[in-house]
């Protein structure tokens, strides 16, 4: 017999959202237990981008602008103004890969990674600009090595760490029956 889900779905989406939102605002105190490697694994990135995978892109925008600024309220971490791109920047992932995945024709780990990827590039491309325009603001420059350096270069952990952990759960997820890749097109 099949089970009938009982839960609204923007209530199930709703009480989702402010667990990846609490995950993303504990998991930097694991990472920030490895110096040299806290950082560089992206914490608050993981939570953000399943957020808008499984609940879409208007929660993971959210909980991806929200949870910078929280945590910087709670715990005074990440740092202002970059904690203010880094809002930004959150929201752009979870907006981005929500939006692409959900529209995806065939939810599989090809779309999958398919939307990580872009969403990864459109947030990195976000924070950019927020950057810029906050440098200019304060008469500093941005310069292309910066961004390399912040964007790409001490972020392959984490971005590796995403394109393997990320998919990994949702894969799980859909094994257990939490959440489905659908087989069908979707409709538009």
């Amino acid at each position: 017999m099949k089970q009938k889900n009982l839960l609204n779905p923007n209530v199930k989406s709703l009480a989702l959202s402010a667990m990846f939102l609490a995950v993303g605002l504990v998991l930097p105190f694991l990472t920030g237990q490895i110096p040299q490697v806290g950082n560089m694994l992206l914490p608050m990135h993981l939570p953000v981008l399943l957020c808008g995978l499984i609940c879409g892109w208007q929660y993971g925008g959210a909980v991806g602008f929200v949870m910078p600024l929280l945590r910087y309220a709670l715990f005074g971490a990440p740092p202002m103004p970059n904690g203010l791109a880094m809002a930004f920047e959150l929201a752009a992932y979870g907006a981005i890969v929500g939006v692409l995945y959900s529209r995806s024709r065939w939810q599989c780990v090809v779309s999958l990674y398919r939307s990580l990827l872009i969403a990864m590039v459109g947030g990195r491309v976000v924070w950019a600009a927020v950057r810029v325009v906050m440098t200019g603001v304060g008469g500093q420059p941005f310069t292309w090595q910066i961004f390399l350096s912040e964007a790409l270069l001490t972020a392959i952990p984490g971005i590796v760490l995403q394109l393997v952990f990320i998919p990994v759960v949702m894969v799980a997820l859909d094994r257990t029956g939490m959440v489905r890749f659908q087989k069908t097109p979707a409709i538009s």
